[in-house]
């Protein structure tokens, strides 16, 4: 099979941990033990989250104040290689030393015109309290809003259209290479008036670009990876409930947070409508049971109806 693996940002740096090297190494190691054992007999494409690493080079920048802040395009290209550069080495760590790996900056373009520029919804950085995330909001211009108990600042988050470098990606898959890329949702970029590409204070949903990415591959499979076992309803109450398995149509009647699981879901219910193949939402550390049918939520038009776990 063709899998399209993409890994949450939050997963990557776990919700309240210190944003250190060692830490988003700790996780990723978690993510790349369970990759390891899907590896065998499939094509593998790794995508990742960005919003607490870009988050975190974004204050880092601030800090500095000798120069202007780099733009958000900029830092995007940062965590690509930063993230990539970790995955590969641990997961070429388990894995025979004649297996190839390949990390792509991966730009994106985006509509000038997209109505998320006037509406940010996609948290980046760490979790503050109310009375924090108010007070830097008023001495930086961001735009915050609530996440779980916690408050984050928000960006536009505008829809991927384009994923440039989708033929060297078929290439390296070709070559029997692992390939990864599309991390944080690639870089934004537009086009301008003169016809130049350019980057963009944007960040792409990275499930959203991930399922664009897997319909373009042909991939049999998108694996959601973050940091719940399975998309909920009722989340975080006494009534919740785990999905089991569900049509698209039945997904979207739910209502999912469109900072949250909200994506997750387009994402999922997107791919499964376009190839007819199947999509499937779960923990980072269950990718392998995943893979198998035996975890997550599973998204697919072949079956009507929804199911709980």
């Amino acid at each position: 099979m063709r899998i399209v693996v993409a890994l949450g940002g939050n997963a990557l740096l776990r919700r309240g941990e210190p944003m250190t090297a060692d830490n988003q190494r700790s996780n990723i190691r978690i993510a790349t033990e369970q990759i390891a054992k899907i590896h065998a007999g499939n094509e593998l494409v790794i995508a990742h989250g960005n919003g607490p690493q870009v988050g975190l080079l974004s204050l880092q920048a601030a800090a500095y104040t000798q120069v202007s802040p780099y733009p958000l395009d900029v830092l995007g290209a940062e965590t690509e290689g930063m993230i990539g550069y970790i995955i590969e080495q641990e997961l070429g760590n388990l894995l025979d030393f004649e297996v190839p790996f390949a990390t792509l900056l991966t730009q994106v373009e985006v509509d000038a015109k997209d109505p998320a520029f006037k509406n940010p919804t996609k948290p980046i950085g760490p979790v503050y309290s109310k009375a924090e995330a108010e007070k830097l909001a008023a001495e930086k211009g961001w735009a915050i809003a609530p996440d779980g108990d916690k408050y984050r600042r928000v960006v536009a988050s505008p829809r991927p259209k384009r994923i440039f470098e989708i033929r060297p990606i078929k290439w390296l898959l070709e070559k029997s290479a692992i390939v990864i890329c599309a991390g944080g949702g690639g870089i934004p970029t537009m086009y301008g008036e003169d016809g130049k590409l350019r980057g963009i204070e944007a960040v792409i949903d990275k499930d959203l670009c991930s399922s664009l990415l897997a319909s373009q591959l042909d991939a049999d499979l998108l694996v959601i990876a973050t940091d719940v076992n399975a998309a909920f309803i009722d989340y975080g109450k006494p009534t919740q409930k785990a999905i089991g398995q569900a049509h698209p149509d039945e997904m979207e009647k739910l209502g999912f947070a469109a900072g949250s699981m909200g994506p997750k879901v387009q994402a999922a219910c997107e791919f499964a409508r376009k190839t007819g193949k199947t999509a499937v939402i779960g923990s980072l550390s269950d990718i392998e049971a995943i893979v198998q049918g035996s975890a997550g939520t599973r998204i697919s038009t072949a079956t009507p109806g929804i199911t709980y776990l």
